[in-house]
């Protein structure tokens, strides 16, 4: 079975999940976590492999024709757990029972680190975006709930437009943007500096 998750790395996984990474399950052995990155952002999945690095069989590689770094974790039955609560005929989903599963300010990072973005203006303007394209209306609204009743961040649904299809995601705005900011802070890399102004 070997040796169980420790609950930092259930933060981790969780928003890994949330954001870029991917839980595949083989049908018999169980789940694995999969984690791909852009060569720009080579520090962000060192540091990931060193969180995760028992749950690994190897270091991370590098794929020579796109430069993209990735690893993946062995296949656990937690990890399994953890896909029902996220996948719904292989689809990613955001579960009733999210706020028993989001509750950490690490998750929140990650969740950034993968799907987020700022917008900065100098003396002007400050704000945050969480791209949730692949879920619901209804989903996203869950997780702004949940924002506000785990972390006490005040966040809002808005809509963006791709290829004529619309999509919702997290705005994270005046109201928000400091607490936002105090809680993601500790977990900043270096190359996620266009993520992060003081």
């Amino acid at each position: 079975m070997g040796k169980k998750l420790s609950q930092r790395q259930k933060n981790i996984i969780t928003g890994s999940v949330l954001g870029d990474g991917y839980l595949e399950f083989d049908g018999y052995k169980g789940t694995r976590l999969q984690i791909k990155q852009s060569k720009r952002y080579k520090e962000y999945v060192f540091w990931l492999y060193k969180e995760l690095h028992e749950l690994c069989k190897s270091a991370p590689k590098r794929k020579k024709n796109t430069g993209q770094w990735y690893f993946s974790t062995r296949y656990k039955k937690e990890l399994t757990d953890l896909r029902n609560k996220f996948y719904s005929k292989g689809k990613k989903i955001i579960p009733l029972d999210i706020a028993e599963i989001l509750k950490s300010g690490l998750s929140l990072a990650i969740w950034y680190l993968d799907d987020g973005t700022m917008d900065y203006r100098e003396k002007d303007h400050r704000s945050f975006t969480l791209a949730t394209n692949c879920f619901t209306n209804k989903e996203v609204e869950r997780l702004i709930d949940v924002l506000h009743k785990n972390f006490r961040i005040i966040a809002t649904l808005q809509t963006t437009t791709c290829r004529g299809k619309k999509y919702p995601r997290i705005y994270v705005g005046k109201m928000g943007r400091d607490k936002f900011l105090r809680i993601i802070k500790p977990y900043i890399l270096s190359c996620f500096s266009h993520k992060y102004h003081n």
